[in-house]
C-alpha cells in the first residue's frame, strides 16, 4: 500500500529483507564523528553492497568490483540535528538506490543512484537480502524494515473511490482511499460520509455561531482561547499559538486521548510544531482552510529541521497521519484566509503498537522539546448546546454580518 508498507523491527548485527532485492532499511547513529558502515549481500556472499555514512557523504561501493556508485549531487550524510534517523532504500525492479534522513520518502532523499538498466544488474540486484552491521559501527542502532522500496512521492490528499480517475492514477496526485492502512480506512469511513458536517438541519448556523463566539469579548470560545496563551509555552505566551480541541466520545485506549477530535482555528492561529505518537490519523476539513507544514523528524536543536513540504486543505478534503508518514507537522490558519478553520482529527493506534505512546511530543517558544497530553476543551454535544445558546441571545442589529 503507498505510504504504509509493511514493516518488522530489527536489532542485532545482522538482518534480513522481507524481500530480496527490495525494501528499506531505518536505524540511528548516535556518534557521527564515526562513520557508521553496513553491507547489504546476497545470501552466498557472490554480491555485496558497502553503504558508508559519514559526517559529509554517503559512500556505496560494489564489494566484488569495488565499483563506486556515486551520487555527484550528495553533500550530507549524517546529521548533527537531535531527533535524526536514517533510511537506505533498495530497489531491483527499477535499478534504484536512495538514501534519506527522517522520514523515508523522496522528499528526504540526501543521495540516489541510478543504475543502467540491463538484465545484469537487475539479476544482481535481485539477490540481496542480508544486512550486516560492520563492528566498527558499535553506535549505529537498527530499527526497522520496510518490506516496500521508496519509488513515489506519497500523496496527501485521499480521494475516495467514487471521486478517483484514471488521471488521479497516472499522476499519482491522490492517494486512493483503499491504499490506506487498515486502521486509517476504519477511520476514513466513520468522518467521510455526506452528512458528517459541521452545519446540518439541527443547527444549519453552527459554523457562523462559532466565528460570532470567537470574535465577541465574554463569550465561550473568545474566553477559552485567551486562557490557553501559554498552553505550549508557560514562559511565553503566545494567543496565537492555540486553538480549541472539542471532543467526541471517550478515550477508549486505542489512541492519544479521545480518538475525534474537533479542532477550531482562528484566523492566523498555529500549532507548534509535533508529532503524533506514532499513531495513524484521518483529519478531514469541515470549514475554512488549514496550512499544513511537514517535517522529515522532531529536532529540538538550535538550528532546527526545515519543512520538507507544504500543503493547503479546503473544505471536504481529507488527508491522513500513518506511524512512519506525516507523523511531524504544523498547522496553521494563515493570516490571509478570511474565515476560522474547523477540522475533524480521529486518532488510532495500529494493532501492533504495544507502547500507546499517550503523548504528542512538541517544540515549545525555546524550541526545546515537550511533552503534550491531548486533553478537551469540552465535549461537543455540550459545545454545541453552549453555541446554539450564545446564537440565540446575540444582538440582532449589532451582529447582522454573521
Amino acid at each position: 500500500m503507498v505510504g504504509y508498507p509493511k514493516s518488522v523491527v530489527c536489532s542485532g548485527n545482522s538482518t534480513q529483507l522481507i524481500i530480496k532485492g527490495q525494501g528499506v532499511f531505518f536505524f540511528e547513529q548516535k556518534d557521527i564523528t564515526k562513520s557508521c558502515i553496513f553491507t547489504i549481500s546476497s545470501a552466498d556472499k557472490k554480491t555485496s553492497l558497502k553503504v558508508v555514512f559519514t559526517k559529509s557523504a554517503i559512500l556505496v561501493k560494489n564489494m566484488q568490483t569495488n565499483e563506486p556508485y556515486i551520487d555527484p549531487t550528495n553533500t550530507k550524510g549524517l546529521s548533527q540535528l537531535s531527533g535524526a534517523y536514517y533510511w537506505f532504500s533498495l530497489d531491483s525492479q527499477n535499478q534504484q538506490l536512495y538514501a534519506g534522513v527522517g522520514e523515508a520518502r523522496l522528499d528526504t532523499v540526501i543521495y540516489s543512484y541510478k543504475f543502467q538498466h540491463i538484465k545484469g544488474n537487475k539479476v544482481s540486484l535481485e539477490t540481496l537480502s542480508i544486512i550486516d552491521i560492520s563492528q566498527e559501527s558499535e553506535s549505529l542502532k537498527p530499527l526497522r524494515i520496510l518490506r516496500d522500496p521508496i519509488t513515489l512521492t506519497v500523496p496527501l490528499l485521499i480521494k475516495n473511490t467514487e471521486e478517483l480517475t484514471m488521471m488521479d492514477i497516472a499522476k499519482g496526485k491522490c492517494l486512493p482511499r483503499a491504499n490506506l492502512c487498515a486502521m486509517n480506512q476504519k477511520l476514513y469511513n466513520c468522518i467521510a460520509g455526506p452528512k458528517f458536517v459541521l452545519d446540518d438541519t439541527d443547527f444549519p448556523d453552527f459554523s457562523k455561531a462559532i466565528e460570532y463566539s470567537i470574535k465577541t469579548p465574554g463569550l465561550w470560545c473568545n474566553t477559552k482561547l485567551q486562557q490557553k496563551a501559554n498552553e505550549f509555552s508557560k514562559d511565553k505566551p503566545n494567543p496565537n499559538e492555540t486553538y480549541l480541541r472539542i471532543t467526541l466520545g471517550q478515550n477508549n485506549g486505542e489512541s492519544p486521548g479521545v480518538p475525534y477530535v474537533m479542532e477550531i482555528w482562528p484566523i492566523g492561529h498555529f500549532s507548534p510544531v509535533h508529532n503524533h505518537g506514532a499513531a495513524n490519523a484521518v483529519i478531514r476539513v469541515l470549514h475554512g482552510r488549514i496550512h499544513v507544514k511537514l517535517f522529515p523528524f522532531l529536532c529540538d536543536s538550535y538550528d532546527s529541521v526545515p519543512e520538507f513540504r507544504t500543503a493547503e486543505f479546503k473544505k471536504g478534503d481529507i488527508t491522513w497521519i500513518s506511524c512512519s508518514l506525516n507523523q511531524v507537522h504544523q498547522l496553521e490558519n494563515l493570516k490571509t484566509n478570511t474565515e476560522t478553520c474547523i477540522t475533524i482529527q480521529c486518532y488510532m493506534y495500529d494493532e501492533d503498537n504495544v507502547a500507546h505512546y499517550e503523548y504528542f511530543d512538541y517544540l515549545d517558544g525555546d524550541g526545546k522539546k515537550q511533552q503534550y497530553e491531548p486533553d478537551s476543551d469540552m465535549d461537543f454535544v455540550t459545545f454545541k448546546k453552549q453555541m446554539k445558546e450564545e446564537w440565540a441571545n446575540k444582538p440582532k442589529k449589532k451582529w447582522w454580518c454573521f
